[in-house]
């Protein structure tokens, strides 16, 4: 057996054949002790609270747990995988068990991007790995050539978002081993379609996690973030658990890049900051594919996403763009709630800045807060940002997990989908989206006895007097109904407006990697322009060097006059539409200096 392609700090690792060194850092306990199939080893106590046990004779998937000086076994925070829930024990694992077929995948380059967010337990019937593996030709065709899948940290549960992850290190057992997810990563390079993985660096969940019993130093007394305890970045160990958890994913799984939650709750004085680093060790390690990186990040920053001089990215890939998804839900709905209360004025004047430069809020004032939000994003290429018309945020931090197309109506929804997909922005689709589905995502947990009563209780109290509360009940999250119901209705697409959906949706996708992505290479900032904005219309336009893309937008209820934009129809909706009538889109190309 050859060494760990990838050895962490923490966890398990074979050392060599049948030799593996489990180490853990435990300052706040007096011993350790390792049980490994079902016998107990004293740990060796090390330098600065590391605990440490060479073990001999060791094949992979044999169980082990960390047993704390009072008698309590706990899962290793280093798992890499769970032999089945989060307080159980874990199973050790090597890098080599699993043969990989497609070991000639080099990736796909960021311009081709077309991401589709997929949730592994509502996304088929049966919640796995394997069965979504069974799904990946139908999305290559499709037109997807990237999934984003959310979380899969070992959480509290069976059932559950994935951003409550406590074992950061270890696929989610629910869904299927590691080996399974390897198997369904290789399987969409096969078919051409790169993946990525959202990760949750920023807090632990609430079930599950002992790093407070090990150690206390791993948080920042003084911090909190709205999830739970803030994360000790300045602490070298609790640093190097987190910095390394990317690096191990990326390289353990052959991902092709990572999508980083909620960045602005990772508060850390430390230089470089923790991102930065993890960012530039990404960069400096894996050199053999493209690995893109993008975030999540309320503020509105651009300092993350820089470009060198030749384009290339020297640290994070792009940022979603929550300010065009607000804008255009604020503009489709009517919606002015909570968040949306920064878009309630002129959202199509908003809508049409993201579209022509990235940010709606770059250094204005929020009227939601009262402080200035956001940096001067002109300057930052088209690709730099994701942008979305929804995603499990937005749909399931609604009170009933309704989708854009029950808010809006499916005439609605159709054109905005059609703006999404044929803008510069790099698209998002969240699963369903496809091809219209109407069933909600709904937010969903598995906790037990207070847990779960507190988490139902907060749900409810949450959405008191939101717009889309009403009389109804909230439903409850642990309820398994509430996860059923957020499956997917594969059914639909047996039925004419699903395949209808569907074919559209195809057919943009196709127009887009005909016509869209030339233009995206090589592309740079400054080059959107705002044409004209009215009540519930836009027009924007964006001069590339190969070409002229020009996009008018009417959500409204009145007709517009065409504005005078270069070029050829590239799409039209209503089809054979010449005018801007309510619920159009035209999309327009004129040809540029570069071939």
């Amino acid at each position: 057996m050859q060494r760990d392609a990838f050895m962490t700090s923490w966890g398990a690792s074979f050392i060599s054949a049948g030799t593996v060194l489990f180490r853990v850092w435990a300052p706040g306990q007096d011993k350790m002790t390792l049980r490994l199939s079902g016998e107990n080893k004293d740990m060796l106590p090390k330098e600065n609270g590391w605990f440490e046990f060479v073990a001999t004779g060791v094949s992979p998937g044999e169980e082990y747990q960390f047993i704390l000086a009072d008698g309590l076994p706990i899962p290793d925070p280093a798992s890499r995988a769970q032999l089945a829930d989060v307080n159980g024990p874990s199973l050790v694992t090597s890098s080599s068990g699993y043969t990989w077929q497609n070991l000639d995948w080099k990736g796909r380059p960021w311009e081709e991007t077309v991401i589709y967010e997929m949730h592994i337990g509502t996304f088929t019937p049966e919640g796995t790995f394997s069965a979504a593996q069974e799904k990946l030709a139908w999305l290559a065709e499709t037109g997807i050539t990237m999934i984003e899948v959310l979380p899969l940290s070992q959480f509290g549960g069976n059932r559950g978002w994935g951003y409550d992850g406590v074992l950061l290190y270890a696929p989610h057992s629910a869904y299927g081993s590691p080996d399974d997810f390897k198997a369904f990563v290789d399987a969409a390079h096969g078919v051409g379609i790169s993946v990525v993985l959202d990760i949750v660096l920023n807090h632990f969940g609430p079930e599950g996690n002992y790093l407070p019993l090990l150690a206390p130093d791993f948080f920042d007394p003084q911090r909190t973030t709205a999830w739970g305890a803030g994360i000790n970045y300045r602490n070298e160990a609790a640093r190097c658990y987190i910095a390394q958890a990317p690096l191990y994913w990326l390289k353990e799984y052959r991902l092709d890049g990572l999508r980083f939650d909620a960045i602005d709750q990772m508060k850390d004085t430390s230089s470089p900051h923790i991102l930065i680093e993890i960012a530039e060790r990404i960069r400096e390690e894996i050199t053999d594919r493209p690995v893109h990186l993008t975030t999540e990040d309320s503020r509105n920053v651009i300092f993350l996403h820089p470009r060198n001089a030749d384009g290339n990215v020297p640290l994070f890939t792009a940022e979603w763009n929550d300010d065009f998804h607000n804008a255009i839900h604020v503009l489709s709905t009517g919606e002015t709630h909570a968040y949306y209360q920064d878009f309630a004025q002129n959202p199509e004047k908003l809508a049409a800045r993201a579209l022509a430069e990235g940010f709606a809020y770059q250094g204005e004032k929020s009227p939601q807060t009262g402080e200035p939000r956001g940096a001067v994003s002109r300057r930052q290429p088209p690709v730099a940002f994701v942008d979305f018309i929804q995603n499990h945020d937005q749909i399931g931090n609604r009170a009933h997990g309704d989708r854009l197309i029950t808010l809006a109506g499916a005439e609605r929804t159709r054109v905005l989908l059609a703006a999404l997909l044929l803008s510069p922005h790099i698209p998002l689709l969240f699963m369903g989206e496809e091809y219209g589905e109407t069933r909600p995502f709904l937010f969903f947990t598995d906790f037990e006895g207070e847990l779960a009563q507190a988490v139902r209780e907060g749900r409810a109290r949450e959405f008191e007097g939101h717009s889309d509360y009403g009389s109804e009940t909230v439903p409850d999250p642990n309820a398994l109904s509430t996860f059923e119901n957020s499956k997917l209705d594969w059914q639909k697409l047996t039925h004419p407006e699903g395949k209808n959906a569907l074919a559209l949706t195809r057919k943009l996708l196709a127009l887009r990697q005909k016509h869209i992505v030339p233009l995206l290479t090589p592309a740079k900032g400054e080059v959107g322009q705002i044409v004209g904005t009215s009540a519930g219309f836009l027009a924007v336009k964006w001069v590339f060097p190969r070409g002229t893309l020009s996009l008018v937008l009417n959500v409204g209820e009145d007709t517009h006059p065409l504005p005078e934009l270069p070029g050829e129809t590239l799409f039209a909706w209503p089809p054979e539409t010449v005018t801007s009538v309510p619920g159009s889109l035209i999309v327009r190309l004129a040809p540029g200096v570069l071939p």
